[in-house]
């Protein structure tokens, strides 16, 4: 009985650190997703913005953690996107909202959601946004830093009962980050405010109001019961389990000695010590007033099991691993290690271990953290030869894109109608062509000065990288009606942005 009350407190106690692990996996992909909604991509940026102008212009939408401005060493310039992170969802979405498409620097910025490469999060920010929408609550950006929650709530409550109306925490008591959330008890409600209010002046200030993404609880996921039952009911529910357990074996032990019934002596007394399994019920006999004394035998009623007496099996106490005796082994001779006679077997050895640590440091070096900030990314330490071998792996791993960018292959008076027909069957002795761009870049910022230098650039983007790695090989450096064409490999990000301007 104590042994089987024991095996189901551990069962309990294994189903509940098992309930923990998964709550920690789910809390754990839910920052993930979180993570990369808070991110935005922002993409023909003028070569002539620094990274100040960015910030002012994106930072009415919430608090910003980081931007990354990709910045070429070799121009000491940007390449003209950047990733602005933001420090909650619903910044970055309102940014997305407004301000794709908004004239910056004499150019129409491009603002999209930071392609992924963890397809797995987009289900956690699918069950996000749907936890979100039981929620009437909405985000209000760009609060004046003298404004209060009373002031806040004051204005919206004209357009309906506001259940809650909370501003973010800054460092110190007095002060708030600038947004805040509200919910009201109708969705009516809260898609009027949205209406009305967003663009709103307040004490100076241009309100950005949206839709809130994200639930209140957005880390600890939806509500579950209870995974664990308190100790004194646990105990109780594993002293009924082992009892039934126990009642199922005696029964189990009953039926084994009705079938031996043709085979026994009914005249026969046994000793306590041949009765299987008697001696490990000593302590719970003891501990029990009124029982048996140990050593007296407990047959089944009118029966009597004779057994040859043998070796008694020794009591192991609750709670001590059981060791096995020593065994004597035979020594055998090992096949997989090479003979260090054989100097062709030692060099094989010797590749095969350098292989598996190449494979090993490449493992390592394609591993990606994407629950850092970008700032972590950037202030990557290096420590020790491994580390900075393993920055040079990465330094020298090939560029992933399927998408070839061909310049100087014709000029603007040379696109007409058949050009891209013509480039897709010249192309197509490569690999399969999904998509061809031409694309006229003017090489002024001024909108009207139709004497700017224009120049073509053509994208070739295949299904495979390889294909695009040989239509590169085989165009680079060949002649186009006169003209030395230079073929490279385009980015893949910038090209799934419709960025052509890199």
């Amino acid at each position: 009985m104590e042994q089987s009350i024991k095996m189901v407190l551990m069962k309990q106690t294994l189903a509940h650190q098992q309930q923990l692990l998964a709550n920690q996996k789910n809390q754990f992909q839910r920052q993930q997703a979180l993570a990369l909604m808070c991110r935005v991509y922002v993409g023909s940026i003028s070569f002539e913005l620094k990274e100040d102008t960015i910030r002012q212009a994106f930072l009415p939408f919430g608090p910003i953690k980081s931007i990354n401005m990709s910045w070429d060493p070799v121009t000491q310039k940007h390449k003209g996107f950047a990733f602005v992170e933001y420090d909650i969802p619903e910044a970055a979405q309102l940014s997305l909202e407004q301000m794709n498409g908004v004239m910056l620097g004499g150019r129409n910025i491009k603002v999209v959601g930071r392609p992924s490469n963890m397809p797995q999060a987009q289900c956690v920010i699918d069950e996000i946004t749907e936890e979100a929408k039981q929620y009437n609550r909405i985000y209000v950006a760009s609060i004046h830093p003298d404004l209060s929650e009373d002031d806040i709530k004051s204005v919206f409550e004209a357009f309906g009962p506001i259940k809650s109306c909370k501003l973010g925490q800054g460092s110190s008591p007095h002060r708030h980050k600038g947004y805040a959330f509200i919910e009201y008890e109708t969705k009516n409600a809260s898609q009027e405010a949205i209406a009305s209010m967003n663009l709103f002046d307040l004490g100076g200030q241009y309100l950005r109001v949206g839709r809130a993404i994200t639930p209140p609880n957005a880390l600890h996921g939806p509500s579950t019961s209870t995974s664990h039952m308190p100790t004194a009911a646990a105990v109780a529910a594993a002293a009924a389990t082992a009892k039934i357990q126990a009642m199922d074996a005696v029964a189990s032990n009953t039926l084994i000695g009705l079938s031996k019934l043709g085979q026994l002596n009914p005249g026969a007394t046994i000793p306590a010590t041949t009765v299987p399994g008697l001696q490990t019920l000593a302590p719970v006999l003891q501990a029990v007033p009124g029982q048996l004394p140990v050593g007296a035998a407990i047959p089944p009623p009118g029966i009597a099991i004779p057994q040859q007496i043998r070796a008694p099996v020794p009591i192991i106490p609750v709670g001590q691993p059981l060791i096995a005796p020593p065994t004597v082994v035979n020594p055998v001779l090992s096949q997989g290690l090479p003979n260090m006679n054989n100097p062709d077997a030692l060099r094989r050895a010797q590749e095969q271990a350098q292989q598996k640590q190449q494979e090993e440091l490449q493992k390592k070096l394609l591993e990606e953290t994407e629950p850092q900030t970008l700032q972590q990314q950037e202030n990557m330490s290096i420590k020790g030869q491994s580390a900075r071998h393993l920055v040079m792996q990465k330094l020298m791993r090939k560029v992933e894109s399927r998408v070839v960018i061909l310049r100087n292959m014709v000029g603007p008076e040379d696109v007409d109608e058949t050009l891209q027909e013509e480039i897709q069957d010249e192309c197509s002795k490569y690999g399969l062509v999904q998509r061809v761009i031409i694309y006229n870049e003017k090489q002024s910022e001024e909108v009207d000065d139709h004497n700017a230098e224009v120049i073509v650039k053509i994208f070739v983007e295949f299904s495979q990288m390889r294909e695009a790695e040989n239509a590169r090989d085989a165009l680079n450096g060949r002649f186009f009606g006169g003209r030395l064409v230079k073929a490279e490999l385009y980015d893949q990000a910038l090209f799934d942005h419709s960025d052509f301007s890199g």
